[in-house]
């Protein structure tokens, strides 16, 4: 087996204590943190960074740069060892510690952008940066490349719709690229046009809420249609502590903020569903990205 063919094909897992709280309806998540770099980035970065060696845009003597809040950066980190090509990485300076270490030991070079400027500061010092030596960069640019959502729709939605043997009803998950959401949802509603796709917001452009954009309050990523979704869900950046946190101890599913932010919105939607209905949401990446935070009440005594 090669190495990359670990990206993709993950589990998919009923939530079965948090789907007790509902009435006939179940919660399914995709363990996306089973991906080689442990979340669903992978996906999309191995398809962007496959696409531009094939293109010969992606060439010896050329480095991997991109922004990210983490998890992209991390999956470009693992894919350049693998491929062999060194990796630059723009990250927001709030971007938790374990994040930048793993980028670090990955051997991925680290800009840190302005915390007060969020994702959209390290796109545009990213974009400055590799407009500006394009002899020099190869730029995946994940926020306007359709390669990200079609790396979704070519596998994690065909993947869902075979898990559940076509029974899913709702698709629900948060977005950062929303290449994941407009992916999967896509792929999904050609499968069954009646399924509900569910887009996860912050309910506030202030949030604490690692890797989810508020799409009103931030550069919108050029393949992004908010026309598409069905619906849209809010979620607080309390609630999903409080969830994340209940997913390790009642599930024992030990993941990051995005998921419990997911798992909420889920959780939410399934109250206002009648029974037999199947969701799907997405268990972005693993919590050991998030020790440092301090929602899990952890103290370093």
């Amino acid at each position: 087996m090669n190495v990359l063919d670990l990206i993709g094909n993950t589990p998919l897992v009923e939530l079965k204590k948090t789907s007790s709280e509902l009435e006939g309806v179940s919660i399914w998540a995709k363990a996306e943190f089973r991906n080689l770099s442990g979340s669903v980035k992978d996906r999309a970065a191995k398809a962007m960074l496959t696409e531009g060696i094939e293109k010969g845009l992606l060439r010896p003597g050329k480095t991997i740069i991109d922004s990210s809040s983490g998890n992209t950066g991390i999956a470009y980190a693992v894919l350049g060892a693998v491929l062999g090509y060194p990796v630059r990485i723009y990250l927001p300076a709030n971007a938790s510690r374990e994040r930048k270490t793993i980028l670090a030991c990955c051997g991925a070079a680290v800009v840190e952008t302005s915390p007060l400027e969020s994702s959209d500061g390290a796109y545009l010092a990213a974009k400055a940066e590799a407009n500006a030596h394009p002899e020099k960069y190869f730029w995946p640019n994940q926020y306007n490349n359709d390669v990200n959502w079609k790396a979704h729709y070519h596998s994690t939605g065909v993947e869902i719709w075979e898990q559940t043997a076509g029974k899913v009803t709702h698709f629900i998950t948060g977005m950062g690229t929303s290449g994941t959401f407009m992916g999967t949802a896509r792929r999904l509603k050609e499968y069954n046009p009646k399924i509900q796709a569910v887009a996860v917001q912050p309910d506030s452009p202030f949030h604490g809420i690692e890797g989810t954009k508020h799409m009103a309050s931030t550069i919108k990523p050029g393949f992004y249609d908010e026309t598409f979704p069905d619906r849209f869900a809010e979620v607080n950046t309390e609630a999903a502590y409080a969830r994340t946190i209940r997913l390790a101890r009642e599930e024992g599913l030990f993941v990051g903020i995005s998921s419990g932010a997911n798992v909420q919105a889920a959780l939410d939607l399934g109250r206002t569903l009648p029974p037999g209905s199947l969701v799907v949401t997405m268990l972005c990446d693993s919590g050991f990205r998030y020790l440092s935070d301090g929602f899990w009440g952890l103290t370093n005594d």
